[in-house]
């Protein structure tokens, strides 16, 4: 469990850093005369992802989840992968990306990096460790609750992403 916790406390520092730069990008979107979209629905998801890094931990340890090797070390490695994809796309977008949906009129779609193949590369990284940082440690359940929720946020968050985009 501590190497869990240490894993944990990983992502939560990396969250911690994506905060940074959102809020460093937000200011410099805003001073550019930036539109804001889908206020309502951002806590939900702050909300989601912070009951996935508390949840996660508190299922391994209150129902004594083991670690099997044959799901946690698979699994960890699509944790790894996730962050690799969620920082190429940070660094793709520059000032462009931020954790809300704000768009700075005039700035055309970024269509290099991963975004070359995908639309929304951010949320497959989202999802993937949505799914795959509670099944390093066998939280099934975690990875279940979380993997629904998000799902239906995502279903709103890119709906209100992709009609800001085509403002």
């Amino acid at each position: 469990m501590s190497a869990y916790a240490l894993l944990i406390g990983l992502v939560v520092a990396e969250r911690l850093a994506e905060l940074v730069v959102a809020r460093r990008n937000l200011a410099w979107a805003r001073a550019r005369g930036a539109a804001e979209y889908g206020r309502r629905h951002y806590p939900w998801i702050v909300l989601a992802h912070v009951g996935l890094l508390a949840a996660a931990p508190a299922e391994v340890w209150l129902l004594d989840r083991p670690f099997l090797p044959a799901l946690g070390w698979p699994m960890l490695v699509v944790v790894v992968l996730a962050q690799g994809l969620r920082w190429w796309c940070i660094r793709t977008l520059g000032h462009q990306w931020n954790t809300r949906v704000v768009v700075v009129p005039g700035l055309p779609l970024v269509h290099r990096g991963p975004y070359r193949w995908m639309r929304h590369p951010n949320y497959v990284a989202v999802v993937a460790e949505g799914i795959a940082l509670p099944l390093v440690h066998t939280a099934w359940v975690t990875a279940l609750v979380f993997t629904i929720t998000n799902a239906a946020l995502l279903a709103v968050r890119i709906r209100v992403e992709d009609a800001a985009l085509a403002d």
